[in-house]
């Protein structure tokens, strides 16, 4: 089982009104898969799911699954601070034809390893769907541990996870714990090629929106043995990496995409617009990373 190599954590676009704009999300998706993604995950967190009623969170996965019409995977976000909550929106991602469940750790709560275990066993078998777990300790409060991620391995259903613990040695010791077929996914774009190295299947990118097709190339040079020039790429994008988190994603990002012409609308509340100086360091990276003018 393979979601292909880039996986991109789509924007959620929003109209003038705050309203999703789901015509736009259905063009996104498109232009994504256009250009490089081998799937994509709607209403995770690049995609503002704190922000996202149920209803939304569905309806995204609807039009996003019919724009991509079978050319790559669809996963849906699913994952909440509830279990039960969980449960019932994995359920419903998999009546409406998902290909694949995202699930991040627990936030604000903060279970322990042992609940951070039963909370994913539990998704997991509610479902027939393929999980990808999602640890990122800076916004959950939680780091799930290399021997847990080892135990849910063992679940029939859970497929691998993304890991943005920013932790080489821990993705190492996922790897040196787990099966050969589960899948190790980076959650920073500035690591894909550091966990490449370890045994990692490819990248949940959000650069992607951006130089999909480059990250895609990156990923082949690498397994092609052709180390030296997936190199080259990755440091010539690393400033577009880092840019891209000079405030909370996916700021920067929707920036990043109204000045590569395809504007997605503001962030929703909390979230504020990126400032001035953010949308210059933005710009100046774009241009550094992508060799083209920036407006």
């Amino acid at each position: 089982m393979s979601w292909g190599p880039v996986i991109t954590a789509m924007a959620t676009p929003f109209r003038e009104d705050g309203a999703v704009d789901y015509e736009r999300a259905a063009e996104l998706a498109r232009r994504l898969v256009d250009n490089g993604s081998t799937g994509v995950v709607v209403a995770g967190t690049t995609g503002e799911s704190p922000t996202l009623s149920d209803e939304e969170k569905l309806q995204l996965l609807r039009v996003v699954k019919e724009a991509v019409a079978g050319r790559a995977a669809v996963l849906a976000g699913t994952g909440t601070y509830d279990t039960a909550h969980s449960v019932h929106l994995s359920r419903e991602a998999q009546r409406l034809g998902a290909d694949g469940l995202l699930v991040v750790v627990p936030y604000y709560n903060r279970p322990t390893q042992e609940g951070l275990y039963r909370h994913f066993k539990a998704v997991a078998e509610s479902t027939d769907l393929p999980v990808l777990m999602y640890n990122i300790p800076t916004r959950t409060g939680t780091n799930m541990l290399p021997e847990t991620v080892a135990r849910l391995s063992e679940v029939r259903n859970i497929a691998g996870i993304k890991e943005a613990s920013g932790s080489l040695d821990q993705v190492s010791e996922i790897r040196r714990r787990t099966p050969e077929n589960f899948l190790i996914y980076s959650g920073d774009d500035s690591l894909t090629l550091p966990y490449l190295s370890v045994g990692a299947a490819g990248i949940v990118s959000v650069a992607s929106h951006l130089v999909g097709r480059e990250i895609a190339e990156m990923i082949a040079h690498f397994h092609a043995g052709r180390v030296e020039e997936a190199r080259r790429i990755h440091l010539r994008l690393f400033p577009l990496f880092r840019a891209l988190f000079v405030a909370p994603n996916p700021v920067p990002l929707k920036a990043a995409l109204e000045m590569a012409g395809f504007p997605v609308g503001k962030p929703r509340l909390p979230l504020v617009e990126a400032t001035e100086k953010e949308r210059e360091q933005i710009a100046a990276a774009m241009r550094e990373a992508m060799g083209v003018p920036v407006g």
